[in-house]
């Protein structure tokens, strides 16, 4: 029953093992990044997206979405992914090259979005210091295959290995490139507006508080965290110490939050999780 109901992944999956780790906030701003240099993807954003009004929303509604179908129980995520369907079922853009119109359910799309997402979780989780096996990396591609077909994908088409990851890469390279849309949308998110309240000093004249200086660090750390194609693409963010000084920086920043209380990044979903995990092991019937 749902009271005992484990999800599409459970706690002894690749995918729980990965989303635990608070530095995946980097990596969400990662994918969007990676996302926006799609030139269909990203126009479909600008046409349909609310986002330069209501950026903080919406990121909480993609934070509680994705930690929905982490996790929520099975029928939490299948109601999660129904409604996304749904949503995007009803939308159109144009294609400002062509004059086309598309439809955003376009398989094609969501696979981009969906492969840039999870190998951003993946990367950027390992690149911290979480130790994953190669072969946990491929469950983990693998296991985030349920999470596709949530979205209308056929599991069979999304790449399940990270070697498949680095081919589909390889193939959608030639369709992507630098829009004005995405220079905006890059611009956007490297200083969006701050909340309410973090965005008090800049009310005050200090156009540079603390809030934006440690926004303005994780930006630069999600960009050069970009595949050396992809920063290239952004202006030949590429030089030699990029990556390392990423890394350093990321695992630095994984050790200053493995020191805050767990408590504080664990969302009522987590916690729900957990609880059902603990019943479950508890039961005689438990494997």
């Amino acid at each position: 029953m749902d009271s005992d109901d484990l999800g599409l992944f459970g706690p002894g999956s690749v995918t729980w093992k990965v989303h635990e780790e608070p530095i995946l906030i980097v990596a969400g701003l990662r994918s969007l990044y990676l996302q926006a240099l799609h030139p269909r993807a990203m126009a479909g954003v600008a046409q349909n997206s609310n986002y330069r009004t209501d950026a903080w929303g919406r990121l909480v509604r993609t934070a509680t979405y994705v930690a929905t179908t982490v996790y929520g129980t099975t029928a939490e995520a299948e109601q999660a992914g129904a409604r996304l369907r749904r949503l995007h079922a009803r939308l159109r853009a144009t294609d400002h090259g062509t004059g086309e119109e598309f439809r955003i359910d376009d398989p094609a799309l969501l696979r981009w979005v969906h492969v840039t997402e999870v190998e951003s979780f993946l990367s950027t989780a390992r690149r911290a210091g979480l130790p994953l096996s190669d072969d946990e990396v491929d469950g983990y591609y693998t296991e985030q295959r349920r999470s596709a077909a949530l979205v209308g994908l056929d599991p069979a088409t999304v790449p399940g290995t990270a070697a498949e990851v680095e081919a589909y890469y390889r193939a959608v390279r030639p369709e992507l490139r630098m829009t004005r849309e995405a220079a905006e949308t890059a611009l956007f998110l490297t200083a969006p507006p701050l909340p309410w309240k973090l965005s008090l000093p800049a009310r005050l004249g200090l156009t540079l508080g603390p809030p934006r200086w440690a926004y303005l660090g994780i930006a630069g750390t999600a960009l050069a965290l970009l595949p050396p194609w992809a920063r290239r693409m952004y202006g030949g963010l590429g030089l030699p110490t990029t990556e390392l000084s990423a890394d350093l920086t990321l695992r630095a920043l994984r050790l200053a939050l493995g020191a805050v209380p767990r408590r504080y990044f664990e969302g009522p979903l987590l916690q729900a999780a957990k609880e059902r995990a603990e019943r479950h092991a508890a039961t005689p019937l438990a494997s």
